[in-house]
């Protein structure tokens, strides 16, 4: 990794008057002032369709979009929606996305776009939505289906569906798409407008000398295409329900541990294919992003594997993952490809070895020097093949965080400052200080760049509801703020 620096925003928290961010004008913005800013990376959390619980790490798919970023200014300037459509929107809130409020109110005008494409389309739009159709072949279907068939059964999980359905019977499913065809083209339609949106916006951040940073959780959703689709490829009871399922041991952040639900893959089943659904996941995140960020990195030396009938994580066990012979099929299949991976949580001397052995820089977080009274983790020791964070969207932003810490810690931030400070300072002074380490890679969440507190945060782990809401006023993006941005990393030599 270059010596470079971004700021972390979701596309969802971007500002616009549709209760939601999208891939219109504002994305556009905000990718000018970061270059304004002299910022070389935009990091977002994961770009699939989220479900209960809006969580983008855990999505209906690992390879398809979020149509709900798609613009609807852009679908009204190709004349598949009217002007009437968004004369009359809603009173959303402008500072946090309401899911239950937005989402059915978007879907509508999506599907109304639909029909007018059916329509309308010009041989050009209907040729190229072929072409992507047929390119994107290899998971766009399998998606498709899964969307219609669980819009069918009132977004009941696929275990729910009949036993034919469930268990991916041929003739069955056959019929089934053959009597629901118009459904199953949405989600197809639906999956090439948003990818052809965010390609166009890539480009533009590439042409502005902004590449994109992904991320790929290590797991996915029980309930999701992946898991119906490959359905061998898990630890599955008979009936589709995980018999085991991931998550984390007891720590000193929880006396329980976490319970994540997903269900554990079937390591020696994927080494026998040669891990091509890894590669297929690898392949269509590449086409979105210029850098891949790989969560929960520990998990592919070593996982916590849990009954699927404990209610929590204390009563699981470590199971030895694919370790090197995955990064190593990936390497043969794409070459080098820019990857950093998450390394928190209970890391051993294995899991550095297989992170350094794989040539992968590892994270660091800024706040945790002090939280945690972890020497590695303050700015001046990191090693520069690193990547490193005021802190992540699992945090809390810096100035809630400095708030809120015991006062023992409040004066090891003082002692290695050397002064004192209030709320408002501390939090570009990390910032600057983070510029200015010898790591590679630095990174601030916008809810930092924008010195925000507790309220701006974007996941409290553990807590149900109320998470990946927040959003930026298009008012606080101002060219002050780029200005300085770009005065601390031109200082830092980024």
């Amino acid at each position: 990794m270059k010596r470079a620096s971004g700021i972390v925003l979701h596309p969802t928290s971007l500002p616009g008057r549709y209760g939601i961010g999208d891939l219109g004008a504002a994305a556009y913005r905000f990718v000018d002032w970061l270059a304004a800013g002299h910022q070389k990376i935009w990091q977002l959390l994961p770009l699939g369709p989220t479900s209960y619980g809006d969580s983008p790490y855990q999505c209906l798919s690992s390879m398809a979009g979020n149509t709900l970023l798609i613009s609807l200014d852009h679908l009204q300037e190709q004349g598949f929606l009217d002007s009437a459509d968004l004369a009359e929107v809603p009173p959303f809130p402008t500072e946090a996305v309401d899911y239950g409020w937005v989402i059915p109110w978007k879907k509508a005008l999506l599907a109304k776009a639909h029909g007018a494409f059916v329509a309308k389309a010009t041989p050009g739009q209907k040729s190229a939505y072929e072409a992507f159709c047929k390119r994107q072949d290899y998971w766009l279907e399998d998606y498709a289906r899964f969307c219609a068939i669980k819009d069918a059964h009132d977004g009941r999980a696929w275990t729910e569906w009949t036993p034919e359905l469930r268990a991916r019977c041929q003739p069955q499913l056959n019929d089934w798409a053959a009597a629901h065809g118009s459904a199953i083209d949405l989600h197809r339609w639906l999956q090439f407008v948003f990818f052809s949106q965010w390609g166009q916006l890539k480009r533009y951040a590439n042409a502005k000398g902004v590449e994109v940073m992904g991320d790929i959780p290590i797991f996915v959703a029980f309930d999701s295409a992946d898991t119906w689709s490959h359905q061998d490829e898990f630890y599955l009871n008979a009936d589709g329900n995980p018999s085991v399922v991931a998550g984390v041991p007891p720590d000193y952040f929880s006396a329980t541990g976490q319970r994540w639900g997903n269900p554990l893959y079937r390591w020696d089943v994927m080494q026998a294919n040669g891990y091509a659904w890894w590669k297929d996941r690898i392949r269509a995140l590449l086409a979105q992003v210029d850098i891949i960020r790989i969560d929960h990195f520990r998990g592919f030396e070593a996982y916590w594997e849990i009954p699927a009938s404990e209610p929590t994580a204390v009563h699981g066990r470590w199971v030895k993952g694919p370790g090197i012979d995955l990064f190593n099929a990936i390497k043969a299949e794409f070459g080098e490809i820019p990857i950093v991976v998450e390394d928190l949580g209970v890391i051993t001397e294995e899991v550095n070895a297989l992170r350094d052995g794989a040539g992968f820089p590892g994270m660091k977080i800024f706040q945790f020097g002090f939280s945690e009274n972890n020497p590695s983790f303050l700015a001046r020791n990191y090693i520069p093949h690193s990547i490193a964070y005021t802190g992540t969207h699992d945090n809390n932003t810096t100035r809630g965080w400095f708030k809120t810490i015991p006062q023992h810690e409040r004066d090891h931030v003082c002692h290695y400052f050397g002064r004192g400070f209030n709320e408002d300072e501390i939090t570009p002074v990390m910032i600057e200080a983070l510029w200015q380490s010898p790591a590679n890679t630095v990174l601030a969440p916008m809810q930092d760049a924008l010195n925000l507190g507790e309220e701006a945060r974007m996941n409290f782990p553990g807590k149900m509801g109320g998470n990946w809401a927040w959003r930026y006023r298009e008012e606080q993006l101002t060219p002050e703020l780029a200005q300085w941005f770009a005065g601390i990393t031109d200082a830092a030599g980024r």
